[in-house]
């Protein structure tokens, strides 16, 4: 079993990088987003040369993360995850903070030594107006470099978190070249949305406040073929 999320990452857009691996919708919002693995693997190395060259994180150190389901959040994990940090959704002392933000109030109190927050804008732009004391994620990660070499090993998660991910992969029956549609409102675990498509070799369609009534025909528009969404 593979225990380095960001080979299996890496695997996963090789045989096609322009092809769509992460599409993304809030039917709250009418939001549609898609990103090709290329694209994806562009915000990744960013965020990952973010947290290297100006955080200054180490392997191992904690990374918190409080952000919803979305596009960004995955670049974020992902970025984490390639810089072999440890992501934690819990309170505590913690390298580097990112969160949404709607979530900044309450993770004021979040020891952290550099803070992120994220508007999540559809078009990923800047915010016009930034809490005090965070830096924008959207205008700081903009300014780094659009390759990053991951470690030879994942990091202390990656074979948990990996295994769990494979392990739901076979039970939904996923295999290579295969399109997951995900109601991330019923399951926001990144395990389910993020990782376990990415260690079959499969694309997701990630929606959130998905309207049942469309998920039928946006089902047969998006040509998935398993669907997580109860």
């Amino acid at each position: 079993m593979a225990d380095n999320i960001a080979r299996v990452f890496a695997d996963a857009i090789a045989p096609d990088p322009s092809r769509p691996l992460l599409t993304w919708y809030d039917d709250a919002t009418g939001e549609r987003t898609e990103l090709s693995g290329a694209t994806l693997a562009n915000w990744v190395a960013k965020t990952a040369n973010l947290l290297v060259d100006s955080v200054g994180a180490a392997p191992g150190d904690p990374a918190g993360v409080s952000l919803p389901p979305h596009w960004q959040t995955a670049a974020v994990l992902l970025g984490c995850w390639s810089a072999k940090l440890t992501v934690v959704d819990a309170p505590g002392p913690v390298e580097v903070l990112f969160a949404a933000v709607d979530r900044v109030g309450e993770a004021a109190g979040w020891p952290a030594g550099e803070r992120y927050a994220l508007a999540l804008d559809p078009f990923a732009l800047p915010m016009r107006e930034v809490p005090a004391g965070w830096a924008d994620f959207v205008a700081a990660v903009r300014t780094h470099g659009d390759h990053f070499t991951p470690y030879p090993s994942g990091g202390a998660q990656d074979a948990t978190l990996l295994g769990r991910a494979v392990a739901r992969a076979t039970e939904l029956g996923l295999a290579s070249g295969d399109r997951l549609l995900v109601d991330v409102t019923r399951h926001p675990d990144p395990v389910d949305w993020l990782l376990t498509p990415l260690t079959a070799g499969a694309s997701v369609v990630a929606c959130a406040h998905p309207d049942p009534p469309r998920l039928p025909s946006r089902a047969e528009t998006e040509k998935t073929t398993h669907t997580l969404a109860r």
